[in-house]
């Protein structure tokens, strides 16, 4: 079974994105590295977890190739900024996961990107 089966499929991804934006927004380091609308962000963050948990391919059929390293080369990511990114990812699943494994095996695929992107010292 597909990670994206164990958490219940695109409607649960997207109410753990909703949550996992509400903790950005408020987040100091990473608050301002997103626009002020942040509604088209989270369509795309719910297209692309869909996919990267074994979903159908969202993100792919409307933005093409992820291409995520380079779509995030604008931004300064630093290891701070990617250990904030996962914290707000880790409330948000705690409020929607009841699965402590399930939880820490997103939170593990997740945390090999989130530092792949680190880009910025400090």
């Amino acid at each position: 079974m597909t990670l994206y089966e164990q958490l219940g499929g695109t409607p649960e991804i997207n109410k753990i994105v909703t949550l996992f934006y509400q903790n950005v927004v408020a987040d100091p380091l990473l608050a301002p590295l997103f626009p002020e609308d942040i509604t088209p962000v989270m369509e795309k963050q719910g297209q692309f977890l869909t996919q990267f948990f074994g979903g159908p391919p969202l993100y792919t059929s409307v933005h093409g190739h992820p291409r995520m390293r380079a779509r995030h080369l604008p931004f300064e990511i630093t290891k701070g900024r990617a250990d904030a990114w996962l914290s707000c990812m880790r409330r948000a699943l705690e409020e929607r996961v009841p699965d402590a494994s399930l939880r820490e095996s997103v939170l593990e695929r997740l945390s090999h990107t989130a530092y792949f992107f680190i880009n910025t010292e400090g």
